[in-house]
C-alpha cells in the first residue's frame, strides 16, 4: 500500500522519483536528497522524508514557526512578525561555512496552502536570493514531507561547495525535524 503512493509521482511538479530500493530506504527512515545547480555561487537541494504520523499533525507542527529553532540547530530565532493571508517571518541563524562563521538573518513572506504546502520567499536578508517550499502528501498511515530550498549566499563561494554543504546539512536537519515532530505528536 505504501509503495503505491510513493511509486506514483507523490509530489506533482517535483523532480523526486525513486527506485524500489530508494522507496524502501525512505520508508525505513532514510532522507532522500537531490541537488541541482542554481547560480554560480548558490545551490538548490530537495530532500524527502517519511513521517509515521498523519499529515494534519505534521502540518500543525511545521506551521508553528517559532518551533523551527528546535528543527534546525543553526536557527537561533524564528518569529512571526505578521499574520494573514501572507505571513511575514523573521529568522536569524549562525552559520559556520568553511573557515567562517556568519550571522545571517532573513525576512520571509510565507504562503500556506492549508495541509499541503508552505512557500517561503525572501523579502530581504543576508542572501542574494532565497526560496523554499515544503510539500506534504499522505503515504499509508503517515506523511511524506518534501523540503526544497534554493539560495545564493552573499559571500562569493563556488556553487559546488554550497551544494555540498546543503546536501550534507539538510538531511541532518530533517532527521532532527522528524525527531521533534514525532516526539510532539501526542502533545
Amino acid at each position: 500500500m505504501l509503495a503505491y503512493h510513493i511509486s506514483n509521482p507523490a509530489f506533482t511538479g517535483s523532480d523526486m522519483t525513486w527506485s524500489k530500493e530508494q522507496q524502501n530506504l525512505l520508508m525505513q527512515g532514510e532522507i532522500l536528497v537531490k541537488t541541482r545547480s542554481h547560480t554560480a555561487c548558490g545551490g538548490a537541494v530537495s530532500a524527502c522524508m517519511y513521517l509515521p504520523i498523519v499529515r494534519s499533525h505534521v502540518w500543525q507542527q511545521i506551521t508553528d514557526y517559532p518551533r523551527w529553532v528546535q528543527y534546525f540547530p543553526d536557527i537561533t530565532k524564528s518569529e512571526v512578525l505578521q499574520r494573514g493571508e501572507v505571513k511575514r517571518l523573521y529568522q536569524a541563524a549562525q552559520k559556520a561555512f568553511l573557515f567562517l562563521t556568519a550571522q545571517v538573518e532573513i525576512y520571509l513572506n510565507v504562503v500556506e496552502v492549508i495541509g499541503q504546502q508552505v512557500q517561503f520567499r525572501m523579502e530581504k536578508g543576508t542572501f542574494l536570493d532565497f526560496e523554499a517550499n515544503i510539500e506534504l502528501k499522505d503515504c499509508g498511515n503517515g506523511t511524506l514531507l518534501l523540503y526544497s530550498v534554493q539560495a545564493t549566499p552573499n559571500i562569493p563561494v563556488p556553487s559546488i561547495f554550497v551544494q555540498q554543504a546543503m546536501n550534507f546539512e539538510l538531511p541532518a536537519n530533517m532527521r532532527k525535524m522528524r525527531q521533534v515532530i514525532c516526539q510532539n505528536r501526542s502533545a
